[in-house]
């Protein structure tokens, strides 16, 4: 039997290709950055945090750095990512898909007062695979797919700034 993890990123990569097919407007996303907020599963967490977004590298292809901290659970968690996201531009549609992935840099501090830098301070490593909507006008929701010591599920809501 398949791990749910690999279930999640099955349905992640069909939702993805979906979206390559059919024209696309000349549309192109701008530089900026957002602030977002949402919910983790193991942890279990409320975590919120900002991002960047950059021009172009590649057409549709933005890096959007991001860090999260996550609060809850007994455990304080930093998470500092370094995501791509490949955007799906949806012709005559005032919303854009875009999926991604990146590595993540995530500190952990798992005592009992919640308080970030005591003893109980571990530095491990993430990935994430990443699947969003966001609207022309920056409303954005996305979820995020952890593997490895990346958190296993997050969803958030948010705003990006142009």
């Amino acid at each position: 039997m398949h791990s749910r993890q690999e279930r999640a990123a099955f349905v992640l990569i069909l939702c993805a290709l979906y979206f390559c097919f059919g024209p696309e407007p000349a549309r192109a996303q701008k530089a900026g950055f957002g602030l977002r907020a949402g919910a983790s599963v193991d942890p279990g967490q409320f975590v919120f945090g900002g991002h960047l977004q950059t021009d172009p590298i590649i057409p549709k292809l933005t890096f959007r750095p991001n860090i999260e901290l996550g609060v809850g659970s007994q455990v304080t968690t930093v998470a500092i990512n370094a995501e791509f996201a490949y955007w799906f531009l949806l012709p005559r549609q005032p919303f854009d898909v875009y999926a991604g992935a990146g590595p993540a840099l995530l500190v952990f501090s798992a005592d009992r007062s919640g308080r970030f830098g005591d003893d109980a301070t571990h530095v491990q490593g993430g990935f994430n695979f990443l699947l969003g909507i966001q609207h022309k006008k920056g409303l954005f929701g996305e979820i995020k797919l952890g593997v490895i010591d990346s958190p296993d599920f997050k969803i958030a809501m948010g705003y990006a700034f142009r």
